[in-house]
């Protein structure tokens, strides 16, 4: 990949794309090609297609996704699968099309099996029952892989595919509705904080465990596999580290400043008991995470408050 190839990242602008981009910016490339999602619908065939015939991208980075957290999966079941269905198919399809030299299409760990044993491994991917909170998405995500497989084995295509654990950073989504936890509890603590209020609910039990990588280490690792990977197999991206939901509440809740009490409600589901990362296929490579947890989210918090997020996402 030369610093002049033309790239197009789809998704440019959400958490993953914009890290992504940055990145590879920071790296030296220039030639981008860029649309937003209101000048490019990926769910139209069509659209796809002239957008391909047109800019003939020679790399595709497929960061485009609908996603949410635990409520949004569960609420708007068909709009995940069928939304990711269509990004996927299309891009990857017009990329066959058009001799795209390689595309990166990312995942997710939420494809493994709700009791798969832990740490995942990539193999364990479709030897149990999903977790049915979120199963419409990983099917779809799960989908993309095997496209992905599946233009490699008939066509010869370089296609991979990665499968990053939970993701948290600049751009992320801070909608209570349809936020990942991570970002939900930034918000909540910040909320509670600025009001004074003495308790903050957070669903479930606290005891699920999850690990967290922050975008700048996803993208770093982006990177890392366009210039090194080319098997036909996913490969997981993480820290191969994990904490509980409770462990992670206390920690936000000390950056942000927060001195109330912590209310779980466990009426609510908690989704997968665990879902840590095997990265061991990646540091066999030659890659692994520099961010640590607690300074990811103290950076997160930070650029939150120094660049004004504040008052667009937490209002």
């Amino acid at each position: 990949m030369k610093k002049d190839s033309k790239i197009y990242i789809a998704g440019h602008n959400g958490m993953v794309g914009s890290a992504i981009l940055r990145r590879l910016q920071k790296e030296g490339y220039q030639n981008f090609v860029l649309r937003s999602s209101t000048q490019l619908d990926l769910r139209n065939q069509q659209a796809v297609a002239d957008f391909f015939a047109k800019e003939k991208p020679e790399y595709v980075i497929l960061a485009a996704a609908k996603v949410g957290g635990i409520h949004a999966n569960n609420t708007y079941r068909a709009e995940f699968i069928y939304d990711n269905l269509m990004i996927e198919a299309n891009v990857i399809h017009q990329s066959y099309l058009h001799n795209v030299k390689k595309l990166l299409f990312l995942g997710s760990s939420c494809i493994y099996p709700k009791m798969a044993p832990q740490p995942l491994k990539e193999e364990y991917l479709l030897t149990g029952p999903l977790e049915p909170t979120n199963e419409p998405y990983a099917i779809a995500k799960i989908a993309g892989i095997k496209l992905c497989e599946s233009y490699r084995y008939q066509y010869g295509c370089n296609f991979i595919s990665a499968m990053p654990t939970n993701l948290y950073g600049p751009n992320d989504n801070y909608d209570l509705n349809n936020s990942h936890v991570l970002p939900a509890l930034l918000r909540k603590f910040h909320e509670a904080k600025i009001s004074k209020r003495d308790v903050v609910e957070v669903w479930g039990s606290g005891t699920p465990r999850r690990e967290f990588l922050h975008a700048d280490d996803l993208a770093d690792a982006c990177l890392f596999l366009l210039l090194h990977y080319n098997d036909s197999t996913p490969i997981n991206i993480g820290t191969g580290s994990d904490i509980t939901i409770r462990e992670l509440a206390e920690m936000i809740a000390g950056i942000v400043g927060f001195e109330g009490n912590i209310l779980w409600d466990t009426s609510k589901p908690d989704g997968t008991p665990r879902k840590l990362m095997d990265i061991t296929k990646l540091t066999r490579l030659g890659w692994k995470a520099k961010i640590s947890l607690r300074e990811g989210i103290e950076r997160t918090y930070q650029e939150i408050l120094e660049n004004g997020y504040e008052k667009k996402i937490f209002a």
